[in-house]
């Protein structure tokens, strides 16, 4: 097991990988809260691929997995995303978005009184993505609109997909 720790505006960081059906997440938590999800490189010698144990990771990447396995839909962990109080309000926002529901960035933009564009650009700086749920936010008239995680939008598609919000896409491979 190996621990990267850093020292970052006085908090020491610690990093725990998880393999995930959306590729390998790294849970980074500091000062007893979760800070960032991020989608680790998959190269050999990743400085993310760090095993960190801490109560607070480990419940984060039991939740995770139990989000995945479809016996977990809400998380209960305490967040500290780093972003400004605007961004902070539409990640507020988006975290009440039930799982298997969606909303328009139009309908969350008028929630949180700013423009459809402006809850774009906070979607797209999400620093804990799954857990505030900016997959859950689509194009007025139910288009995909974008997504900055793993691999774009196939992947708000799948996750999409473990919610039953979409159905997913036939195998176009698989024997008749």
């Amino acid at each position: 097991m190996r621990a990267i720790l850093r020292a970052v505006d006085g908090l020491q960081h610690f990093t725990q990988t998880l393999d995930t059906p959306v590729g390998r997440l790294a849970l980074t938590e500091a000062g007893g809260a979760l800070l960032r999800i991020a989608w680790a490189d998959r190269e050999a010698g990743d400085p993310l691929a760090a095993a960190d144990e801490t109560p607070l990771l480990d419940r984060a990447a039991a939740q995770l997995r139990e989000y995945f396995a479809n016996k977990r839909r809400a998380f209960d962990l305490p967040l500290a995303p780093e972003g400004t109080a605007f961004q902070r309000r539409v990640w507020t926002a988006m975290a009440r978005i039930p799982w298997g529901e969606t909303r328009s960035y139009g309908a969350l933009a008028r929630d949180v009184g700013s423009a459809a564009r402006a809850v774009g650009g906070a979607c797209g700086a999400n620093p804990i993505p799954i857990v505030i749920p900016c997959h859950r936010v689509l194009a007025t008239g139910g288009g995909l609109g974008g997504y900055s995680g793993g691999l774009g939008p196939a992947t708000k598609t799948l996750l999409l997909e473990l919610e039953g919000v979409m159905a997913p896409a036939p195998d176009l491979f698989a024997p008749a």
